[in-house]
């Protein structure tokens, strides 16, 4: 896949935005626990107080907090508060709030640091829990008793009438008061400071009672504050989602766009060289199934690749953060999914490299089927065909089912150590809230933390069995990308000089194909003049389309040189010679389209006197006519629908359009009968006298009247001169005219 990052390039800017916001959507859905844990424990559990450092607080009550106070904290908390009397400037707003205040002073929270509260919280518990307690027992003269072991042996029920034992351990000395907050300590450091406050709270939530506070109040507005955010978070969560889906659809759509257009551009340099390398079937698969799997992998990556690791670290340092006794359980289960993920990938990695080769095949398979249909049913070999067919078709089907087999096995077993690991949690989270070590609340976040962690890594792992495919359709497509072109432009080109007569020499040309073993033509020479027809014949395999094939640089020659108005060919670009070129190949190809269409290919700016001159020449006037559309009349895909004579005729026509002073017609009419042949040479001689005029053909009668034969065997010439030198002189020629025509034909 980093073969094809430049390709990304384009939408950097996008992608940036796409991650930003993924950044975002993680940050909002980790904090979604949090709030839930927050309506559990502080909404519900604790009647919506958050701190033991109560908002307001009764200066009797305050009295008394302070006495079980180390010095150092009596001090810090005392400064956290401010005194309200009847005759404070703000008396009557604080009154609203607190109705007691009318009968006592009160003291009144400033506004001090998050920071500051968490350190005096664990303090002000243990101080407001130590006086609930002794108030409690000083209701039960019993639980009195027992509390002297806490007062030096002093029997607090034993107290004179309207002496409060406040003011005694109050005017207690320091020592003997710092042994009473040690004792206290003590009792409480079984609890840790969690759990000390969340007590110390319900201590807080009664002083709110009995200032005169709308508790249960104060305990909804906690909850639906705390609900709002949540909602408000999830709504902004699934703004993120939809914004990225759509940037990340649009990102991998261009992407395949840039990629399908760079191979397509890429592929038309191709010289045949490069078409032998690869298959028809492979190219298209490569340009259409190939491309199409790294668009839906970009898709993915950039929803789930960026965002499965932020939930699964973030979650991770989440549960660390909060120094949870559970987070042994989601280590265990990241550990089974990690083994599983890597025993899949390792299996499905190497069917992944299999796949595209087979896809390939079966593409070839079917073309190879619908376009040869009626060789097929003239052998009748339909039968033959569907099992070859078959044999490829059931190969790819084993390949996908063992994978598909793989990936039905994989999601069960993750599901399964999921709900698993969610067992554990409850089972061991409710033993630890039994032992007051951890709240309700904490353990419902643990539950959804432990979730958005393994929902990421079964992201993560959906990721790593798709990535493995896209991964060799991406080498498939670099491949194609970096096959450098056989034919080059040079890179000081020369232009052909004006008026351009068109006269082509081939001096010492030989020609190997790559991976051959001997030249398919060698030594070749010979002279091509404008307004002269040059006809090459020989047997089948002699090299007569290979010559006229290195002409357009179809192939670039092995050795010698062939020169175009004495320029090497070499030094010009393929687009100035190919535009001197009208070429018509020895298999006639049209496009889809109408005869119009194909016409125009040679030149869109054609006028409708010049295609009808064309198709006149071209002896295709009469079935045109004959079409009720006429011009208009479609042409299927390759010309399917029309004969192998319409189509030469038609493919002469388009290279008529173009005017060129070089034309090539690579055994051009031999779907021909002889009639319309001899007919269409006079035409078309009459048209291009001025042209150079090169053909290959099997037909003496269609090169007779040449002005010089090229007669070739074995990839040699054997003889070169017009018909009736080649009579006398070349043995080859005399045995193929004989073969065709009688004495009195060849005179």
């Amino acid at each position: 896949m980093m073969k094809l990052m430049k390709f990304v390039k384009p939408y950097r800017w996008m992608l940036l935005l796409s991650i930003t916001l993924i950044f975002a959507q993680a940050n909002l859905d980790l904090a979604l626990p949090d709030y839930l844990s927050r309506i559990v424990n502080t909404g519900i559990q604790q009647g919506g107080v958050e701190d033991a450092m109560p908002e307001a607080i009764r200066a009797s009550q305050m009295d008394k907090v302070v006495i079980f106070l180390s010095a150092e904290d009596r001090e810090d908390i005392l400064a956290s508060y401010s005194l309200v009397t009847d005759s404070s400037p703000d008396y009557e707003t604080y009154l609203e709030q607190y109705p007691t205040l009318a009968d006592e002073p009160i003291y009144v929270l400033n506004d001090i640091a998050q920071s500051e509260l968490d350190r005096l919280n664990p303090s002000m518990a243990k101080a407001l829990l130590t006086v609930s307690g002794i108030e409690q027992a000083l209701a039960d003269p019993e639980a009195a008793a027992q509390m002297s072991g806490a007062f030096g042996g002093f029997d607090p029920s034993q107290l004179p009438p309207g002496m409060d034992l406040f003011d005694v351990l109050a005017k207690l000395p320091v020592d003997q008061l710092a042994q009473i907050t040690d004792s206290v300590n003590e009792k409480f450091s079984a609890l840790g400071d969690t759990m000390i406050v969340q007590a110390g709270v319900n201590v807080v939530r009664d002083e709110y009672e009995a200032l005169g506070m709308d508790t249960e109040q104060l305990q909804n507005n906690y909850i639906l504050t705390a609900g709002a955010w949540m909602i408000g978070l999830t709504l902004l969560s699934g703004v993120a989602t939809i914004i990225v889906g759509y940037l990340s659809a649009k990102i991998a759509a261009g992407m395949a766009r840039d990629i399908r257009r760079d191979v397509f551009q890429h592929v038309e340099s191709f010289s045949s060289t490069e078409f032998d390398k690869f298959s028809t079937a492979s190219l298209i698969t490569r340009t259409t199934n190939d491309v199409t799997q790294i668009q839906m992998v970009s898709m993915m990556m950039i929803r789930m690749m960026f965002y499965a690791p932020l939930m699964g670290v973030g979650g991770i340092i989440k549960v660390v953060t909060n120094d949870s006794p559970l987070a042994w359980i989601i280590g265990v289960a990241v550990l089974m999914l990690v083994s599983l993920i890597a025993i899949v990938f390792s299996l499905s990695l190497p069917k992944f490299k299999i796949i595209q080769s087979l896809t390939d095949r079966i593409n070839l398979v079917a073309r190879e089927n619908l376009t040869g249909m009626m060789v097929v049913r003239a052998f009748t070999m339909e039968g033959f065909e569907e099992k070859r067919f078959d044999v490829a078709n059931k190969d790819l089907t084993a390949v996908s089912l063992f994978i598909n087999r793989v990936m039905v096995v994989m999601m069960p077993l993750m599901m399964l150590i999921m709900n698993v690991m969610l067992l554990g949690v409850i089972w061991f989270g409710a033993n630890e809230v039994a032992a007051s070590n951890m709240q309700v609340g904490d353990m419902m976040a643990f539950m959804q933390y432990a979730m958005q962690i393994v929902m990421s890594f079964l992201m993560l792992s959906m990721m790593f069995i798709m990535i493995p495919r896209a991964s060799v359709s991406a080498d498939r497509i670099h491949e194609v990308l970096s096959t450098e072109p056989h034919i080059h432009d040079p890179k000081d080109a020369k232009k052909f000089a004006e008026p351009f007569k068109g006269e082509i020499e081939f001096r010492n040309v030989s020609f190997r194909y790559p991976g051959g073993d001997i030249d398919a033509v060698q030594n070749i020479s010979f002279v091509a003049k404008p307004g002269q027809t040059t006809a090459f014949i020989g047997s089948t395999g002699a090299g007569k389309s290979t010559i006229v094939n290195l002409i357009p640089r179809f192939y670039e020659v092995s050795d010698g040189s062939i020169f175009i108005d004495g320029i090497d060919i070499r030094d010009v670009t393929q687009h100035d010679l190919r535009e001197k070129i009208g070429y018509v190949p020895q298999k006639s190809a049209l496009f889809s389209g109408t005869i119009e269409s194909n016409l125009l290919y040679a030149d869109k700016d054609a006028t409708s006197d010049m295609l009808k001159s064309a198709i006149e020449i071209a002896q295709a006037k009469e079935f045109v006519n004959e079409k009720p559309e006429g011009m208009a009349t479609e042409i299927a895909q390759g010309g399917t629908n029309v004969s192998g004579g319409q189509k030469q005729r038609l493919s002469i026509a388009r290279a008529i359009v173009k005017k060129p002073p070089i034309y090539i017609l690579d055994d051009s009419f031999s779907a021909l009968d002889f009639k319309t042949d001899s007919a269409l040479r006079r035409a078309f001689k009459e048209k291009s006298k001025d042209s150079t005029l090169l053909i290959v053909t099997q037909r003496v009668s269609t090169i007779k009247n040449a002005e010089q034969i090229i007669v070739l065997d074995d990839g040699r010439i054997v003889g070169k001169g017009t018909h009736n030198e080649l009579m006398e002189t070349c043995e080859t020629y005399k045995e193929i005219a004989l073969s065709q025509l009688n004495m009195e034909e060849l005179a």
